[in-house]
């Protein structure tokens, strides 16, 4: 996301990252600086202080009030521009995002938006990320709204811009989308393990479901047996994330607290959550991409793919 926002932005405007892994931001200024200047600043108040735009996307509600509200550190504490645009495109909670944008707006730090997007990391770096956004459509009167249509357009397609008029609608959309990924992609790899275990042929089968009502994006786009897809999925190179399986428990959680707080039973993501919770402590899963769940079930890998472990300096997993 960062390299296609320093990519597409003028090249005189000055990019300023911050991140809790600081050989990230010194690797991304080594790759991207010759598109424009990058510099890396060590708190969230001096990456917003000169910044007519803020874009953050951290894992959890906590992370996202830190980064935000810290009386030191965080955006709050930086100096106060109504004009400055809030992109938080982190999955939390609705609660914490509202409450986040609401100290930040009337502290006059800018106009803050939950955008959360979709799409998974090979449309983060096509930049055709789906953006749930928690806003109104950008009308002509308004500057900052215009601002905040022309930040997206470098992360998404805005064919998949979905403006939902109100502080947290995104995250609301978002944490529905993500109620089905957490369940679908359980039922698909429980499905195409049994069919292998079987007999079935993987291709044979795959081709079946895509054609099929079985058929779904999870399945085309994070499909768990490798050597089936034509097309990059994580399980390809050895479940690299991808979306890692312990993350899974945190969005289903959500979903599942969201129906709870309306009085709507969510009883898939119930069922669904105990094998993601046992998934996250298996050593075949962690830290790998949510499809190595196949692993976990029992799946059964394609003739020829042993799983050899760790391997290589970034920590990835590959198959031999």
């Amino acid at each position: 996301m960062a390299s296609n926002i320093r990519k597409k932005a003028p090249k005189e405007s000055t990019l300023y990252v911050n991140d809790i892994n600081a050989s990230a931001c010194t690797r991304f200024q080594s790759e991207y600086s010759s598109y424009g200047p990058i510099e890396i600043v060590p708190t969230a108040r001096e990456a917003a202080e000169n910044a007519k735009v803020v874009i953050s996307i951290v894992p959890g509600a906590e992370d996202v009030k830190k980064v935000f509200l810290d009386e030191r550190d965080g955006v709050i504490a930086s100096k106060k521009d109504e004009e400055r645009v809030i992109c938080e495109c982190s999955t939390i909670d609705v609660e914490s995002t509202r409450q986040v944008g609401r100290r930040l707006m009337d502290g006059k730090l800018g106009l803050y938006v939950d955008t959360p997007v979709s799409g998974g990391v090979p449309a983060a770096e096509r930049g055709d990320l789906s953006m749930l956004i928690g806003h109104a459509a950008p009308s002509s009167d308004s500057a900052t709204s215009q601002r905040l249509e022309r930040v997206l357009v470098m992360l998404g397609s805005p064919s998949k811009f979905f403006y939902l008029n109100s502080l947290g609608s995104g995250l609301v959309a978002k944490i529905s989308n993500n109620y089905l990924s957490g369940t679908i992609l359980l039922a698909t790899a429980e499905a195409l393990a049994i069919g292998i275990a079987q007999g079935l042929d993987p291709k044979q089968l795959y081709s079946v479901i895509k054609a099929s009502t079985g058929q779904s994006w999870m399945c085309d786009h994070v499909m768990p047996i490798p050597n089936v897809a034509e097309h990059w999925v994580p399980s390809n190179s050895g479940y690299r994330p991808g979306f890692k399986t312990q993350m899974m428990i945190k969005d289903l959680g959500l979903g599942i607290e969201s129906g709870n707080q309306v009085g709507i039973k969510p009883k898939m993501a119930e069922a669904a959550m105990e094998s993601w919770v046992s998934a996250s402590k298996d050593e075949k899963c962690y830290d790998r991409d949510g499809s190595s769940i196949y692993l976990h079930i029992g799946g059964q890998l394609p003739e020829g793919y042993e799983d050899k472990g760790r391997k290589g300096e970034d920590g990835s997993w590959l198959f031999e």
